[in-house]
């Protein structure tokens, strides 16, 4: 079987709760982003910078793994995300804050000082929060479930209503 193009990229939309998720595919139908709509020209300059000008980018229709786990999620089926295969590009520190992210439970929240911690880096929040944001893909590698050290929301890329709205559909009420 032919591995995966990294640069031959499926871009399709997917209807949520919060608003049209952009999600990127590659042929094999690993995830490769996931954005929101609303911040497509932010989506295309991180696939710009993370595969080359040189990537592929045509519409097409959402694997259907992909579809189903992403329904269950906003159905209330919190677990559905954890088996989805994903394929990021980033520096090796960025992939490791990305797998600690993913090891995070729905329903639980860290500081980005215990994120920190968890790979080993306790010293590198700041570093650590810039590879939360630059995460590509929400949700599923799930950077909404990072909080300020007391309690309260922090940015999110998709905005701080969809960062909200994501926690409480996992049952997490953050400080105002």
């Amino acid at each position: 079987m032919p591995s995966a193009s990294p640069n031959r990229l499926t871009t399709s939309h997917f209807s949520t709760p919060i608003g049209q998720a952009l999600i990127l595919t590659d042929d094999q139908g690993h995830l490769r982003a996931l954005d929101w709509s609303d911040f497509e020209s932010r989506m295309l300059h991180t696939v710009r910078r993370h595969y080359g000008s040189d990537a592929t980018l045509t519409s097409g229709l959402l694997p259907r793994p992909v579809a189903q786990a992403l329904d269950a999620y906003f159905s209330g089926q919190l677990d559905s995300l954890e088996h989805l295969e994903c394929r990021t590009r980033g520096t090796p520190f960025q992939r490791d804050v990305w797998r600690a992210l993913r090891k995070i439970p729905a329903g639980d929240t860290l500081s980005y000082g215990a994120l920190a911690a968890r790979i080993g880096r306790p010293k590198a929040v700041r570093a650590v929060g810039l590879a939360n944001g630059a995460n590509p893909i929400g949700v599923v590698v799930p950077c909404h479930r990072v909080i300020g050290a007391n309690g309260t929301l922090t940015g999110y890329g998709g905005g701080l209503q969809r960062k909200r709205w994501l926690l409480a559909h996992e049952g997490v009420t953050p400080r105002p």
